[in-house]
């Protein structure tokens, strides 16, 4: 399980990240019609759910930067924003590093119980590090697909 959970991972992790290299900065920051949220939006809140999942429910310390709760918490926008966003750079480097913290902290507790079993807000139950971990690959990919559904209605608007 060990491997496997830390290849798919770092696997979806690295898609997130491919998915926006090519893009613009401005591009990342269009939240189109009909939607609350922009890419960058969606990376800042993989990252600040991931802190959660990896960190804060298995005991350990988060490390959420200045402002990344109140710009990428669920419910949040960006439209609500009055301080200037992270770069892409910068939000590429702290998922890289969180992805290597992530490995790091769990790799040899993957089965070790969880401080308080957790309900997702989708009503999954959570007892274990590696089932808090797993469910990160599910969020993950909710919002790879969000990413790249923005990167496709900017795209043909931009052409």
């Amino acid at each position: 399980m060990k491997d496997w959970i830390f290849n798919q991972l770092e696997f979806a992790r690295l898609q997130t990240i491919r998915a926006i290299e090519q893009q613009a900065e401005e591009e990342l920051e269009i939240i189109p019609e009909g939607l609350n949220n922009h890419v960058k939006w969606n990376l800042g809140h993989i990252y600040v759910v991931t802190e959660k999942f990896a960190f804060t429910l298995t005991g350990e310390e988060a490390t959420i930067p200045e402002h990344f709760h109140e710009w990428f918490a669920s419910g949040t926008s960006p439209k609500e924003w009055t301080k200037k966003a992270p770069t892409k750079e910068e939000l590429i480097t702290l998922l890289k590093q969180q992805l290597e913290r992530v490995q790091a902290q769990n790799e040899q507790r993957l089965n070790a119980p969880l401080p308080e079993s957790y309900a997702t807000s989708t009503g999954l139950q959570l007892s274990t590090v590696g089932e808090s971990l797993s469910f990160c690959l599910y969020h993950e990919a909710m919002h790879y697909a969000a990413i790249k559904s923005i990167i496709t209605l900017i795209s043909s608007k931009w052409a």
